[in-house]
């Protein structure tokens, strides 16, 4: 028996299964699922920060993803509330890093 206690992608119990495996899973409910999509969205930060793959950019994005619809917000409203931001404080185009204030 191999534990892993963690949100899945849909379609993992099913590639499981094809590979003769006999997953245990649940459904959760909202708050447990935004609390496992919040670990998630770390796991993936960190699979990325470990290997640069755009792969992993892919998941942080599926993350949040889930995180928008489980919250009700639209991807246009939240591309409105980003672009507010950037018209307010800016992007990270211009590759500027702080050091210090005088």
């Amino acid at each position: 028996m191999k534990e892993y206690n963690k949100l899945v992608r849909d379609k993992i119990p099913e590639i499981m299964i094809s590979k003769g495996c006999k997953p245990v899973t649940k459904v959760l409910n909202d708050e447990e699922y935004i609390l496992e999509l919040n670990k998630k969205l770390l796991e993936e930060v960190n699979e990325y920060l470990e290997s640069g793959e755009v792969l992993e950019i892919a998941d942080i994005m599926e993350v949040l993803l889930a995180l928008l619809k489980v919250k009700k917000i639209s991807y246009d409203e939240f591309e409105r509330i980003r672009l507010d931001k950037v018209d307010k404080r800016g992007a990270f185009e211009d590759k500027i890093f702080l050091e210090y204030e005088e």
